[in-house]
């Protein structure tokens, strides 16, 4: 997935004078620790859908899971394009990241296994899933994996000092 460093950038419109950038290293840790992410896919008539789900950071990329018939993935089919983003919801304090791309599904059992064996990792048993032919299977249930390895990501720091960084990935 992502391999090379992204190009890093303070926004100076947006940020405190006394402000720095946040480096990408943090920003990963923070993509990797956080547990609730929200999902904006665009529909068909152009209309936006949002929703939460948990994602798994791996390999430079963002992991999600959905069922066929669910409406995001009725939106990917359509349309790739991405944004998801997890925080905090207080608006003077944490840090919110706000990552772009595309997402691709993701069909390999080898890897699928890799992914299932960190959703359960990180989520707990709950989120136990068998890989069956390029699925996860929960139940009577199936879901499509997808990963997003971003394009641009844009972190914003809340409190003293207000920041605004962006990573451009080529």
């Amino acid at each position: 997935m992502t391999t090379t460093r992204p190009q890093t950038t303070l926004d100076p419109r947006y940020s405190d004078a006394t402000a720095t950038a946040t480096d990408w290293q943090e920003a990963e840790a923070r993509l990797t620790a956080a547990e609730l992410f929200w999902i904006t896919t665009v529909r068909p008539d152009g209309r936006p859908h949002v929703t939460p789900l948990p994602a798994i950071w791996s390999d430079g990329a963002l992991h999600f899971c959905t069922g066929p018939e669910e409406r995001k993935a009725r939106n990917l089919a359509e349309n790739p394009h991405v944004v998801l983003t997890t925080g905090t919801p207080m608006w003077d304090q944490g840090y919110d990241l706000v990552v772009e791309g595309e997402a691709r599904r993701v069909t390999d059992d080898a890897r699928l296994h890799e992914l299932a064996t960190a959703w359960e990792t990180k989520y707990g048993s709950f989120w136990h899933f068998e890989v069956r032919e390029g699925y996860f299977h929960h139940g009577a249930g199936h879901a499509a994996v997808y990963a997003v390895a971003p394009r641009t990501v844009f972190g914003f720091g809340k409190g003293e000092p207000f920041s605004q960084t962006r990573w451009r990935f080529a």
